[in-house]
This record gives C-alpha cells, structure tokens and sequence, in this order.
C-alpha cells in the first residue's frame, strides 16, 4: 500500500519539529561554539530531513501495517537506538510488552508513547494516532548533541540535547504527545503548514500534548502548569519552559535564547515570512484561548474542551488551509452539538473573544 500526503498546493509537505528554528537560529549566532555548534548543525541536520520527508512524499512511502495477531487497542512501540548517527530508524532496542532496560531515554520514549496511545484510546477511542492501530516507532540518541524532536511524517525521532541549553528530549511526555499529535492532524483535518493553518496545527499538537500530560499526573485543568517542554531546557537558562499556554510570551526570558515571542492576543499577532509564517509563534493565540476555556469549564480538561477540539479535528468540516476564526467557529459548533446550549458553549466562546478571534 502506498500512502502520498498533499502538498497543500505546493507548500512543504509536514516536517515538525518541538524547537522553533527561530531558537535554533538565534542560538547559531552565539559566539560560543558550545552553543552555536549544535544548534547550527541541529538546523542542518532538520533542512536534511526536510528534504527527505519532501522526496518521500513525492515518491510516495509504503504505510506501516499492524503486525500480524496484534490486538485492537493495544499499543505496538517500537524503539530504536541510533547510537548517534542518522540512520534511521536505527537498532532496535525494546518491543511491545518487552521489560525496562538500563536505558533511561529507551524507557522514557516507551512510555511516552504508551502515553499517548493510551489518552487517544481511553477518551477518544482512537486506536493509535491514525484510528486503525498504526505501530508506533521511535529513535532515540539521534545525532550528536541534536538539539530537537521531531514527526517527520512516519516516526518520532530524539535528540538528547547539546547539555547547555537543551536535555534529553525525551524527558517531557508533552513533546512526545505533541509531536505524535502532528500525525493525528496528519491523518485528519491535515491541516497546511503555513500561517493561520499551520499554528492551528501546532496549536493542536501543543493541546493534545498538554492533555496527555495532565492524563497521565491526573491533574484538573486548575491543577495543570499548561506549559510546554518543562524539564527540557538546562539549568543555566532562565525560563520554565518552550512555550506556555497559560500566559503565552513568558515561557523563558533569557541572555542566550532570549524573549519567548509567543503572542497571547491577536492584538500582537507576528506577520513574519520565516517558520512557515510564523507556526510556532502565532500558535499561542489559539493556545490561549484553549486554556482559557478549559479553565472555565474547570475539572478534567480533556473531557470537554478537549473533546470540542478532538471534535473539530477530526469532524471532517475543518479545511486544510483554516484560519483561526474557521477553527473558533467550528469549535463552538462542535460545543452545541455536543452538549447543547449550555456552558461549554458559552466557554468556547469567550475564550477565543478574550484572545480577539471572532467565533461566530
């Protein structure tokens, strides 16, 4: 079976990575090669990749198929062990149902997986990110000192970070949720890669990444740090986090990485050509006005906001190259007929208000 992917009228076919190259950028003009080093070859290494996830495309791919016996809602992961190189998928080093090694990343990036799979499944009842069981393959140790993680399309791949700024990419479980988000949105709304459409596809994967979190600890919407990658920057920098749902723009403020340029409002929305338009950036309007109607709705934020959204996603009605406003209109939709004229719909929509998107 051959699987192809639109290129959304010629835009790059879907590449993702959880670090902006914005940062990747800024960090490869430091003038300290501890710091420049890995980030200039980590930007090197995802321009690679980009290109091979473009060929792939073009000359089409043959899609993973379950293995034989595997059971309906059953995860079946696979990790891999690059030892540092980019071949991929790289050695396999643990199986669906084998034990713990000695290998804290290996572990990380198992459990991660199973994470992910298990808050589709259990709230959603999708069977793995493309509803018919797809296996779940990551690479670990990928590159020297590869500054990033990301989808490329058909597996998850993790760098473990050059020490200085960033660490074991596998460490947050959010990173992990959010990038194999990316192959949900793949296999749905398939939403385009650029501007408006593209931060509302990373707006998605940071959603659905911050649920799996908030699944996994049990937390309330209340409870929850709505921030994206804790525990993956280095002690040295100044800052929590790569991006914050709750107030976009404060995730860190450092002398290296510099401000976290996340708008929170459309009030301070970034025209920008770079990043694909701006997707990494932009995504916080969206982002925002999520956690804002979560947090009004209160209790577990996957049950209803995140269902709205998982609605939306894969509703069939939410086009390739949506904007924000599409997106808001359609999430209270989704709101009303779910449950009916009641709060959620009043949530849903004052969170995009509060945040300048029309929802209606």
């Amino acid at each position: 079976m051959v699987r192809t992917m639109t290129t959304h009228g010629g835009l790059e076919p879907v590449f993702c990575t959880i670090v902006p190259p914005h940062v990747l950028d800024r960090l490869a003009r430091h003038d300290d090669p501890a710091l420049s080093g890995p980030a200039r070859r980590s930007l090197q290494r995802d321009a690679m990749e980009r290109t091979r996830r473009r060929l792939t495309t073009v000359i089409g791919a043959t899609a993973a198929a379950a293995p034989a016996g595997k059971q309906d809602g059953q995860p079946h992961r696979t990790i891999y062990d690059a030892h540092h190189g980019t071949d991929l998928p790289g050695t396999k080093v643990r199986g669906e149902g084998q034990q713990p090694g000695g290998d804290a990343t290996v572990n990380r990036a198992y459990s991660g997986l199973g994470a992910t799979f298990e808050l589709y499944l259990s709230v959603y009842g999708r069977d793995s990110i493309d509803g018919r069981g797809l296996p779940l393959d990551a690479t670990v140790h990928y590159d020297e000192k590869y500054d990033n993680a990301f989808w490329n399309g058909e597996q998850m791949v993790f760098g473990d970070g050059d020490g200085e700024i960033f660490l074991d990419f596998t460490i947050p479980v959010d990173v992990i949720g959010h990038e194999l988000t990316h192959g949900v949105t793949q296999h749905t709304a398939n939403l385009a890669y650029f501007g408006q459409s593209g931060a509302l596809n990373e707006s998605v994967s940071d959603v659905f990444g911050s649920l799996i979190k908030q699944y996994t600890l049990g937390q309330t919407a209340a409870e929850a740090d709505w921030l994206i990658g804790a525990g993956l920057l280095a002690p040295r920098v100044t800052g929590t986090a790569l991006r914050s749902m709750k107030a976009p723009g404060t995730a860190y403020d450092d002398d290296v990485l510099g401000k976290d340029p996340q708008p929170a409002t459309m009030d301070d929305y970034v025209h920008t050509g770079s990043d694909n338009g701006g997707v990494h950036i932009n995504s916080g309007i969206p982002n925002h006005a999520f956690y804002l109607a979560a947090t009004a709705l209160g209790g577990h934020a996957w049950e209803r906001a995140g269902q709205i959204w998982y609605d939306v996603l894969t509703g069939g009605e939410l086009r390739e190259d949506a904007d924000f406003a599409d997106f808001a209109r359609l999430t209270v939709k989704a709101a009303r007929e779910r449950y009916g004229a009641g709060d959620e719909v009043q949530a849903v929509k004052k969170g995009w208000e509060e945040v300048g998107v029309p929802a209606s």
